[in-house]
């Protein structure tokens, strides 16, 4: 049996939004796990100031082990020796002489985590720490199960900085990442790279993908690469710019979902000093059908929350997030790790690493913009191809009565298709949140035409809708569905 045909509700091109009434969009955050964040803290001399941190956790199925690998500085003057009474009197003033480096710590199941001592770089006259890496500024890496190269099943990018040498790009291999090899510079290209650089392996296109940041016209924004071999990496191109010097994307890890590339855009708010936001950084989510093309899923709403409270008395996690790519679980859920900053972002802070429990599929959803009226959704032109239709929806008020209903029409703007109008549909509850939309003639019998979906609904949220369909085009001008693509 073929699987059914999913559709995110944050992804645009299924949606007709000339006939679409009383929705908005809104994220649904992931439940942060309260009882053991955070995680892990800055507990280690040499653990100086995590900062942003950048975190890269990875499960290693064959291992069975959590990885983390996050950025730090290993020095850092006008941190070292500070009290927090100091640090909540006067200003932080970084220098140039600061040392950003890579750390490494593992869990077994993801919430207890040990920095091992790895013997592998000096810091101040030991090796008995977790340092992977000195000058390495805004590391990513990532597990890469395409490779068959046994040698090179952990691959990492870096920015090399060191102080009166410059900084360059670089990448470096890993057979059990714990063992690296030495970094090796790109050949090409040396962008400014000042932030978390993350790297995947693309299915769709088959090569990797490089998620990075340059500076252009005052403001931060983020950037793709590509490469075949990992060493030779193409000119990076914006993918992602904000919303002006408010909400400049300072880093943007992706994930492959669904079909679609999901971000985690970490944005800083800049531009008014008197802003209680200012100099905060909240994480919002981004998607993209291709990758050379980001766009905000509700720009504005937090997708992890900052905490309560200011520095130094506020929440671990109140000042900054920057997130790690999602985790799964065994049971098929996520766990979305992040960094937690509780100051803010020029200013003194102490990072810890937390995690937050996500559901698949219910990233973000339509929602009722008046609670007391019906809702409308309509698709875009869908081809049928079987009977099943389901949609993912959730009560928004649990006290309150929902309603659901669907509708099939050639044309939206046309009368519905005979025998599959609202009032002759029904929804029948299903497992895990799914609702079966059916009608007494059954979808099956349109299988092999097209049309679009209307869905009516009154006290829900609707996540996804899947089945016997496929899109069949998107819409061309004015909300009219064509009948052939470029006509």
């Amino acid at each position: 049996m073929e699987a059914l045909s999913k559709y995110l509700m944050l992804d645009r091109r299924i949606l007709n939004p000339q006939a679409m009434e009383n929705v908005l969009i809104q994220i649904t955050p992931p439940e942060k796990d309260v009882k053991n964040n955070p995680l892990m803290v800055q507990d280690k001399p040499w653990e100086i100031r995590i900062d942003n941190g950048y975190p890269n956790v990875i499960y290693d199925k064959e291992k069975e082990v959590f990885r983390c690998y996050y950025t730090l500085f290993t020095d850092d003057p006008d941190t070292e020796g500070t009290t927090v009474e100091e640090r909540s009197s006067r200003d932080y003033v970084p220098g140039p002489d600061r040392v950003t480096s890579l750390a490494y710590a593992q869990s077994r199941d993801g919430i207890h985590w040990e920095k091992l001592a790895l013997n592998r770089v000096e810091w101040r006259g030991s090796k008995a720490n977790n340092i992977l890496f000195l000058f390495a500024h805004g590391t990513g890496v990532m597990l890469d199960e395409h490779s068959s190269a046994p040698d090179k099943k952990y691959k990492m990018v870096t920015k090399v900085d060191i102080l009166g040498h410059g900084a360059h790009m670089a990448v470096a291999f890993s057979p059990d990442g714990l063992n690296w090899s030495e970094l090796i510079p790109w050949p090409e290209y040396n962008p400014p790279a000042d932030s978390h650089n993350l790297p995947f392996w693309d299915e769709k296109e088959g090569c990797y993908m490089l998620l990075s940041r340059i500076w252009k016209d005052g403001i931060r924004m983020t950037t793709l690469s590509r490469s075949d071999d990992f060493i030779h990496w193409s000119e990076p191109k914006e993918t992602l710019r904000g919303r002006g010097f408010e909400a400049q994307v300072y880093s943007m890890p992706v994930f492959f979902w669904n079909d679609l590339y999901l971000g985690l855009a970490s944005i800083i708010h800049e531009g008014d000093r008197t802003d209680g936001d200012f100099d905060t950084v909240d994480c919002e989510l981004t998607w993209a059908a291709e990758p050379e093309h980001f766009d905000f899923v509700a720009p504005g709403q937090p997708l992890i929350p900052r905490g309560r409270g200011r520095y130094p008395t506020g929440d671990f996690d109140c000042g900054c997030i920057y997130a790690s790519q999602p985790v799964a679980a065994a049971d098929g859920e996520l766990w979305l790790y992040y960094m937690g900053g509780n100051g803010r972002h020029t200013n003194f802070r102490e990072t810890s690493l937390a995690r937050a429990r996500w559901k698949p599929d219910r990233f973000a959803a339509l929602t009722p913009k008046r609670g007391e009226e019906n809702s409308l959704i309509t698709t875009c032109r869908m081809k049928f191809d079987g009977g099943a239709l389901e949609v993912l929806a959730e009560a928004v008020d649990q006290s309150r009565p929902v309603y659901l209903a669907a509708q099939v029409h050639r044309v939206w703007t046309e009368a519905p298709v005979s025998g599959f109008t609202f009032e002759e549909s029904r929804a029948l509850d299903m497992e895990d949140g799914w609702r079966s939309l059916q009608w007494p003639k059954g979808l099956d019998s349109l299988a092999g035409t097209t049309g679009c979906i209307k869905l009516k609904f009154r006290n829900l949220k609707i996540w996804a809708v899947r089945g016997d369909i496929c899109s069949d085009g998107h819409r061309l001008w004015e909300g009219a569905d064509m009948e052939n693509e470029g006509s």
